[in-house]
């Protein structure tokens, strides 16, 4: 007797497993019928999830399970690149990060898709590889933006541009699985420029800054480094000093002096939002200009501004990010998304550790101003022969009592678990209340 979400567990872990070896065999140049004479050998431990399907439902459920698996694990393959060491795994994240610092981001979204294309980068890391788990929640506060911007950058930014893919939506305590890649896809030429390739659908958004224009240059040149330490901050959110800042601020990091022009090319920010966002910065003594000239101040990643010469008496230097957020009025933010995505993961577990307890909510009808709950279905009854003493439930496997189960005493099956506060006697008590009380009124 196992309870269904270990049975959903189980059928869950082995078709991982299997997911796992079908992936071996194509990437060793295998065929499905080897991967089929693997899988249903009788002592391949690997295959113990197939022969299950086998079992249940019949050899061919089994053959079309496992080319199932095989045609998802050959696609996969060939998108992936195999990793023989960690030190294969740095080299192509190293890889990726000078592909994503020399890429165009141009317009809102596009420098929006850089901020979530970089948290993802961070968790690979961390992960040690291009392939990572992440939750959407755990994402958004990576990169300081709501969780609606980070699914519609995602759609439609990168993955048609070939950065990142989700192989796995996540469920319970699991995120999603995620796989970066460089962003090469025959027929695309970059995040940016997407709507160019679905101009009838999706036509360049002026608002967005999305006009192609020859001042921007086809590479840029920026330090992703210090775009991902600063984008969590509320200083630089969407009505703060946003993520043009970002651009500006990683470009004159890794090239200090640059002129409007040089600029332009390497945080591929328009001509007219570089002026403004500067403005912004300067305003905050964040920035400096000497003749043609930007550079940031001395503590400008920490937030802390100069005073200069040129500036009028109105504009302070900033005192570091959240006073430039509290001045713009986005402080907290960050802060906000935090608990309300707290809470959101807090009713996500209750629903499913109720869901795990097979729990459904009572329904309950009014009679003569009275309120009368309705007694669920209950279970059906179990064979004699797993009765054991004191009301519990031998395993028919094991031959043992089950530690979470009780035989009412109607001769039906009762799932107690931690979270019930009463005995099994006031279980049962309550039972017989409910059933005498609808059949009065019924």
């Amino acid at each position: 007797m196992i309870p269904r979400g270990d049975r959903q567990g189980a059928a869950e872990h082995g078709h991982r497993i299997t997911a796992a070896i079908a992936c071996h065999v194509a990437r060793a140049g295998g065929t499905v019928d080897q991967l089929t004479q693997l899988l249903l050998h009788p002592e391949h431990e690997g295959g113990r999830h197939t022969r299950s399907i086998a079992l249940r439902s019949g050899q061919t459920r089994a053959l079309d399970y496992i080319r199932r698996v095989w045609n998802s694990a050959s696609k996969t393959i060939s998108t992936t690149i195999a990793l023989s060491s960690r030190h294969d795994a740095y080299e192509v994240l190293s890889a990726l990060r000078d592909r994503i610092e020399t890429t165009p981001w141009r317009g809102e979204r596009g420098r929006t898709a850089l901020r979530v294309l970089r948290a993802h980068l961070n968790f690979a890391e961390t992960a040690g590889g291009p392939l990572h788990h992440a939750s959407e929640r755990q994402t958004a506060e990576e990169a300081g933006i709501s969780r609606t911007t980070l699914r519609a950058v995602y759609e439609t930014v990168l993955k048609p541009g070939g950065w990142l893919r989700r192989l796995r939506v996540g469920h319970g305590q699991e995120g999603s699985t995620w796989y970066l890649s460089d962003g090469s896809m025959p027929g695309r030429g970059g995040a940016a420029l997407l709507s160019r390739f679905r101009s009838t659908q999706f036509p360049p958004d002026p608002a967005l800054g999305e006009w192609t224009t020859p001042e921007t240059a086809t590479t840029a040149d920026i330090d992703s480094t210090v775009l991902g330490q600063l984008m969590g901050h509320d200083a630089f959110a969407h009505h703060a000093l946003g993520s043009a800042a970002l651009m500006i601020i990683s470009a004159l990091h890794l090239r200090p002096a640059q002129t409007i022009a040089e600029l332009l090319g390497t945080s591929s920010v328009s001509r007219a939002t570089t002026y403004r966002t500067l403005k912004r910065l300067a305003d905050h003594g964040l920035v400096q200009h000497t003749g043609e000239t930007w550079a940031l101040a001395p503590h400008a990643l920490e937030g802390f501004g100069i005073p200069l010469p040129d500036a009028d008496n109105s504009h302070t230097p900033a005192q570091g990010w959240s006073k430039v957020a509290e001045q713009h009025g986005t402080w907290g933010v960050a802060a906000r998304r935090k608990a309300v995505h707290t809470a959101e993961r807090a009713a996500y577990q209750e629903a499913l550790d109720r869901l795990a307890q097979h729990r459904s909510r009572a329904v309950v009808i009014v009679r003569d101003g009275h309120p009368v709950l309705v007694p669920t279905p209950r279970p059906d009854e179990i064979p004699p022969t797993w009765h054991a003493p004191d009301g519990r439930v031998l395993d028919p496997v094991t031959g043992r009592p089950a530690a979470d189960w009780r035989v009412a005493t109607d001769g039906r099956l009762i799932l107690i678990t931690p979270a019930d506060q009463r005995s099994y006697d006031e279980l049962a008590a309550a039972h017989a209340e409910a059933l005498s009380e609808w059949e009065s009124v019924a």
